[in-house]
């Protein structure tokens, strides 16, 4: 008979850990999933959730074949000239997809989105959260609340024009836009990411 209760740390314990992770953002979208609801799903202390991740974004990540960290991305725009944070952020999404693996994560990822409510709505919260907000967030410190509006709409907004022409490009393959070079798309899509990112009082 196996042992009753938690399962211990393990070969096993890591693939079980992601395995319910993805039961449960499935289940309850990212924002509503929490690490010690994955740690119960998956039968183990909580502790070894944090022994095997760190956090929630690196799992969802995990979870998603997900080929950047994004807390390094932040940072790396965070680094850029104000100026010039859209072309940048174009420039940053297209160097992790354009590679051939890339290219097929980013396939596999948002055809299953397209296909399903509960995925699409649970990386739409992950991009829009943990890039652009904290994005925006970072690019509004120091800076008064009241003069810096709507964030998480601004959020939404730039994730809906990157995953839009990521779709376009990788899934669908218009040839237009999946022919086009990274100057082509950053010279269009840069302004306006500009726009959503920079209109926060900065």
């Amino acid at each position: 008979m196996s042992p009753r209760g938690r399962r211990p740390g393990g070969e096993d314990t890591r693939a079980a850990i992601i395995a319910a992770a993805r039961s449960e953002f499935a289940r309850r979208g990212y924002d509503g999933t929490s690490l010690r609801g994955i740690a119960r799903e998956a039968g183990v202390d909580a502790k070894l959730v944090h022994h095997y991740f760190d956090g929630k974004t690196e799992l969802f990540a995990e979870v998603l074949s997900f080929p950047a960290d994004p807390g390094e991305l932040v940072d790396r725009l965070v680094a850029v000239p104000r100026e010039e944070l859209g072309d940048a952020l174009v420039r940053v999404f297209l160097s992790v997809w354009d590679s051939p693996v890339g290219r097929e994560r980013f396939a596999a990822l948002f055809a299953a989105a397209a296909a399903n409510d509960e995925h699409a709505r649970m990386v739409r919260e992950f991009v829009g959260r943990e890039i652009f907000v904290r994005l925006i967030e970072r690019l509004s410190e120091g800076v008064e609340p009241g003069d810096v509006p709507s964030v998480g709409l601004r959020a939404e907004l730039g994730a809906a024009q990157l995953i839009g022409m990521g779709v376009l490009r990788y899934v669908v393959k218009i040839p237009a836009l999946a022919q086009a070079s990274d100057d082509e798309i950053v010279a269009i899509l840069g302004p306006t990411l500009q726009h959503h990112l920079m209109s926060t009082g900065g």
